[in-house]
């Protein structure tokens, strides 16, 4: 039903084959978009946005322990370190 088609990136400008098989995730999955970008520049991306991401050091409500979070905490609620988010989850 599907068939391979060469698409190009809207980064790098290189040639990509989006696969039947990947055309068929898209299609499960709902997603009415081809990609955009190649695999190359996709990570790339992923990763530029990691670094830019700030930080901010907690101290964990539970154990205490000085934990590293993606987002500015509050002080009406509690924030957890990793080990202790997951005993919460």
């Amino acid at each position: 039903m599907y068939e391979d088609k060469t698409l190009v990136c809207k980064d790098c400008g290189a040639e990509f084959v989006f696969t039947a098989g990947e055309q068929e995730f898209y299609a499960e999955r709902g997603f009415q978009n081809e990609p955009i970008r190649c695999k190359d520049c996709r990570i790339a991306r992923k990763n530029s946005m990691k670094q830019a991401r700030e930080m901010y050091e907690v101290t964990c409500a539970d154990c205490g322990a000085i934990a590293k979070v993606p987002f500015m905490p509050k002080n009406d609620r509690p924030v957890y370190c990793s080990e202790c988010f997951e005993k919460h989850r």
